[in-house]
């Protein structure tokens, strides 16, 4: 019988990219080789989220430039979601849209009222190639487009207008990580 590792229990936790990197902004590339370093990736992706106490991570938060993300988040029935996707794409959003908490593991410290729709599904790979289907609600569908945002370069401060946009760029210019690019 095969015994699965504990997600991230043999990656190295990385650098976390900061608000300001361009790796941040620039959309991600899609994966085309499937080998033992897409392997190591997804590990210290999961290595880094659960370092940083996070529910997901895409792999430009840690400089690396490709359609890939991780996630460990529970939905609103706290339900738990454990699992990564390798060139997602949000194929559909659904349901009342909500604003809701939103915080991002490179904009540490930070959160604001974000305005998500309440269902959404990703379309994608796993490691091997296969393909996968993710459907999430509530929190769990906020984090898949929280995710899917950030290799297509963009952060959930995009969703943001008027004041609150206004308040949440003044707090990231105070933070105490202000002007750096990484942390870690």
């Amino acid at each position: 019988m095969r015994h699965r590792s504990v997600p991230g229990s043999s990656g190295r936790v990385r650098p976390m990219r900061l608000l300001g990197d361009p790796v941040l902004h620039a959309p991600c590339e899609e994966v085309t080789d499937f080998g033992p370093a897409l392997a190591q990736l997804v590990e210290d992706m999961f290595a880094t989220m659960y370092a940083a106490r996070g529910v997901g991570l895409a792999a430009n938060q840690i400089g690396v430039a490709q359609r890939v993300f991780v996630y460990d988040c529970p939905d609103d029935e706290d339900v738990r979601h454990l699992g990564h996707v390798v060139n997602p794409r949000l194929v559909a959003v659904d349901g009342e849209v909500l604003r809701g908490p939103e915080g991002c593991l490179s904009l540490p410290g930070l959160e604001s009222g974000t305005p998500r729709h309440d269902e959404a599904v990703v379309e994608g790979v796993t490691l091997d190639g296969k393909p996968c289907r993710i459907s999430g609600t509530g929190f769990f569908a906020r984090c898949l487009q929280h995710e899917c945002d950030h290799l297509d370069g963009g952060l959930y401060l995009d969703h943001l207008t008027g004041l609150r946009r206004r308040r949440a760029l003044r707090a990231a210019a105070r933070a105490p990580w202000a002007g750096r690019t990484a942390a870690g």
